[in-house]
């Protein structure tokens, strides 16, 4: 009898102590467990690839943050945010869409800053022939021209610009068919739903489906170049700064020379 009070009074004893060391580990695990961080970012389409390989390189040492792009034509992306739509940083194709954010004071003060630059060149399908100028959008033969929405998309803006210099643009807007971003224009003159159309150098450089027929001279056109800000309503702004100066990092800019961007 005495024998099996003495085993439970030690098994009392054993569990007390088990329980008193093991609790606090238990408890307190989870205090350790590292949060995460998720930004997005409202970006041009055609800054897609080289953004995408960016992205994991910022990570290497930003295990907690999760990146989300939502690509699109800078002017549908200014209108979502000036809607409330949720972003952390934008990255325009052109400066018309970030000032007018700015001056509806939805921008963290000091967090614009131009991270590359880019050209406008005309494209053809691959094997198409008899196309070598501006001048020739106007020959009978070509009979669609793919080009951005002017209002909304800046390589549209862009385009228009240059034809309108060159004089041809009233002579082939009929011709015109209108994109929503600049990556619907390479589509259209990859499948051969187009006979030309009008993108950046850096698009034409990720397709094997076309070929640049000529580069537009700069001093037709407003300097393409792509400006970075913070949103003012984001809940992640010293995430958002961390990550805007990463793409001014070394790291970041042989990246956007890989895929033929100019840095400013």
């Amino acid at each position: 009898m005495k024998s099996r009070k003495l085993l439970i009074f030690i098994s009392t004893v054993l569990a007390t102590l088990l329980l008193t060391i093991g609790l606090p580990s238990l408890i307190s695990s989870p205090i350790f467990a590292q949060s995460s961080t998720n930004l997005i970012i409202s970006a041009a389409a055609s800054l897609k690839e080289v953004l995408e390989e960016i992205k994991p390189l910022y990570q290497q040492s930003k295990t907690n943050v999760k990146i989300n792009y939502n690509f699109g034509s800078s002017g549908a992306l200014q209108q979502q945010i000036e809607q409330g739509a949720p972003a952390d940083i934008f990255i325009s194709a052109a400066k018309k869409q970030v000032d007018a954010l700015e001056k509806k004071g939805l921008l963290v003060t000091g967090t614009r800053n131009i991270i590359a630059k880019n050209k406008l060149v005309l494209v053809v399908p691959k094997n198409a022939v008899g196309i070598t100028s501006f001048y020739n959008l106007k020959d009978a033969k070509v009979k669609k021209i793919a080009i951005g929405e002017p209002r909304t998309v800046p390589a549209g803006q862009y385009g228009q610009q240059v034809l309108e210099k060159l004089k041809i643009w009233s002579e082939i807007k009929s011709k015109l068919v209108f994109a929503n971003n600049v990556r619907q224009v390479l589509a259209s003159v990859e499948t051969g739903n187009v006979d030309a159309g009008l993108v950046y150098i850096t698009d034409a450089k990720i397709s094997d489906k076309v070929k640049v027929v000529v580069t537009a001279d700069e001093k037709y056109h407003s300097p393409i170049i792509y400006p970075l800000a913070v949103i003012k309503g984001s809940k992640n702004v010293d995430t958002a700064k961390e990550f805007s100066q990463f793409l001014s990092s070394n790291q970041a800019k042989a990246v956007f020379r890989k895929y033929g961007f100019i840095l400013p």
